[in-house]
């Protein structure tokens, strides 16, 4: 994708439609705290919310093939199948348009929702060809990856020893940061009903974190409601 092989890019889609996940079931002598933490991909302030803790890995692929971060985000979202307090006050479906310095445009969705159509997938589309980001590309020289296939999880760590070994260390902070503020700033579009810019994001005020960080009573923060929810 980076030699240029098809064309500028001049529009990008990522999903994560899946199912719902785990949920532990609250037990007698839990206090709201470790209640939380054992669940905490149901609460903002733990996870971010799924399209930050989840939908932030296909966020960050296509960063990496625009090798820059978006300026911009309008989205919208929801808690329509998990309304229940076992599911905290996270949403359960986001859809975002991220728009990019140059005017490119990212179609983003993210679903966790039961007996729906799961696709979790990138695609980038330039004025030569598309590809997946993965293993093909389309354009006037067809590629397809035809290489081994190893653990993902496994390999990372792999490609982390060996840079410690050869003394060549892997910094990959900034992009992580980005990527993550990617999906904040998708979060905070929907749940105020706005656009949301990265500068606002990078001089914002919010803290999502308690007081005080104690096992004990935790109140949990109200669902979003777009157009009530307050950002500043």
């Amino acid at each position: 994708i980076h030699d240029g092989a098809i064309g500028e890019i001049v529009e990008c889609r990522a999903n994560w439609n899946g199912g719902s996940i785990w949920v532990i079931p609250r037990e007698a002598g839990w206090q709201d705290s470790e209640w939380q933490l054992r669940n905490w991909n149901y609460f903002t302030w733990l996870s971010g919310d799924h399209i930050v803790e989840q939908h932030l890995h296909n966020l960050d692929v296509i960063n990496w093939v625009m090798r820059d971060h978006p300026i911009k985000a309008t989205s919208l979202g929801g808690r329509q199948a998990r309304t229940d307090r076992v599911f905290g006050n996270v949403y359960d479906h986001f859809a975002t348009e991220f728009e990019y310095a140059n005017g490119m445009r990212l179609f983003s969705q993210c679903r966790q929702i039961n007996d729906c159509t799961n696709n979790v997938s990138e695609a980038v589309v330039g004025t030569k060809g598309f590809s997946n980001c993965g293993d093909f590309v389309h354009a006037a020289q067809e590629w397809r990856y035809g290489g081994p296939k190893p653990n993902p999880y496994e390999q990372e760590h792999i490609d982390l020893i060996e840079s410690i070994r050869r003394g060549k260390p892997l910094n990959e902070a900034r992009a992580t940061a980005e990527s993550t503020l990617m999906g904040i700033m998708g979060r905070v579009s929907a749940y105020t009903g706005k656009t949301v810019t990265w500068d606002q994001l990078l001089n914002s005020k919010l803290e999502l974190m308690p007081t005080n960080l104690e096992f004990g009573p935790m109140p949990v923060a109200e669902v979003a409601v777009p157009g009530k929810y307050a950002f500043e």
